[in-house]
């Protein structure tokens, strides 16, 4: 006789699941699906080779059955009973990833899969997740990396707010949480020496233009790639930013991993980020320059050169560097200059006047440094050798 104690009659219990049994020469499974009314229709799905491919079929849809009802109990009306886990969820993959950019969606997959629900202790009801229990959540997941308390309590306030206008809870309870400060962004600004290394090598390099576009006209990287032929104006000496190229991460549903990672061209970052902007005769000077280049090497190859117009269209795109440091020496020039924020913000494209406060701030305090900056270090139009 075999004695078992209650945790292996536990665990035996377990063991003996059966969801796959063996029918009309093929292995087989129930499956639950979810009807348009809310209704549960009970099939089959067989045809499979083996036990095991048969589970894995049927686990595959119980996860899909329980995502399906979980949607539809709370799209049509909301769960005072709903576990927070199935609220950000529903709301991130249902509601929200339906009206951001892929890399926006990317950002947030990450905070939401690998900070959020991984440090959440307990899965409680979405109407008792109070201040207290998301400082605690928010404790926890600040130590992953320096920006994650922040990102983090920015996606839970966004889902909670939305909580509230579905009418899931009454208050918001994230803005009584403890902040968790933004990390600022370094400003370096280069001396006159390395001003000028940073040109000639530029110049050396073939990318003498792009680093041109970004510390005297303040434009993203993705606004440079975008650049074509077509937005220069050579008699008024203009540029009109209307386009950018940038990264395509796909994530799918239910994870934060890349899928696939294109290249593609869409509109700039924001609608202020569409700007007409007078640049200086150095840089006119190399956009037709590149577009002589440019010329030759259609004449040269031909039907296999496919440069669509874009004025940096060169086969390894722009070399890693930052180009937001050039940016950021742009707005710096500015500041010094006295040109009040607001402009600066529209040149910069940036969404709001706030946002380019907040990047500028401190170097609008430190103002013997900028002094000293324009006085002894900037390097004026024509000081530098040219090409």
């Amino acid at each position: 006789m075999v004695v078992y104690e209650r945790g292996d009659l536990v665990k035996q219990s377990a063991k003996k699941k059966v969801v796959a049994f063996y029918e009309g020469n093929a292995w087989v499974h129930r499956v639950k699906l979810l009807q348009p009314d809310g209704s549960v229709k009970y099939s089959k799905r067989g045809g499979f080779q083996s036990e095991a491919e048969a589970e894995a079929s049927y686990y595959k849809y119980e996860k899909e059955f329980k995502k399906a009802t979980r949607t539809y109990q709370m799209s049509v009306k909301p769960n005072p009973d709903v576990d927070l886990r199935d609220y950000l969820l529903y709301w991130f993959e249902d509601v929200f990833s339906q009206r951001i950019e892929n890399t926006t969606r990317m950002v947030c997959a990450y905070v939401l899969y690998d900070l959020i629900l991984p440090n959440m202790q307990q899965n409680i009801k979405l109407r008792y997740a109070n201040e207290e229990y998301f400082d605690s959540l928010l404790a926890v997941v600040s130590k992953a990396c320096e920006s994650a308390g922040n990102k983090s309590r920015e996606f839970l306030n966004m889902a909670m707010k939305e909580a509230v206008i579905q009418e899931y809870i009454r208050v918001n309870p994230i803005p009584a949480t403890k902040p968790y400060p933004r990390r600022k962004p370094t400003i370096v600004i280069l001396n006159k020496a390395n001003v000028k290394k940073l040109l000639k090598a530029a110049c050396d390099s073939g990318w003498y233009l792009e680093i041109l576009l970004g510390l005297f006209c303040g434009l993203r990287k993705g606004e440079i790639s975008g650049l074509k032929f077509g937005d220069f104006d050579a008699e008024n000496r203009t540029i009109y930013i209307q386009r950018q190229i940038t990264s395509n991460p796909v994530i799918p549903k239910g994870g934060s991993k890349i899928q696939t990672y294109k290249v593609i061209e869409k509109p700039p970052k924001t609608d202020n980020s569409y700007r007409l902007l007078r640049i200086p005769e150095a840089v006119a000077k190399e956009i037709e320059k590149r577009r002589t280049v440019i010329d030759a090497n259609k004449l040269q190859y031909g039907e296999q050169y496919f440069d669509h117009d874009y004025i940096s269209c060169q086969e390894n795109g722009l070399p890693h560097i930052t180009v937001h440091g050039l940016r950021h020496m742009y707005a710096t020039i500015l500041v010094e200059q006295k040109v009040p924020l607001i402009k600066i913000s529209a040149l910069l494209g940036h969404a709001s006047v706030n946002t380019t406060f907040e990047y500028y701030c401190e170097v609008m305090d430190e103002n013997e440094q900028i002094i000293t900056f324009m006085n002894h270090m900037f390097v004026p139009e024509g000081s530098v050798a040219t090409c």
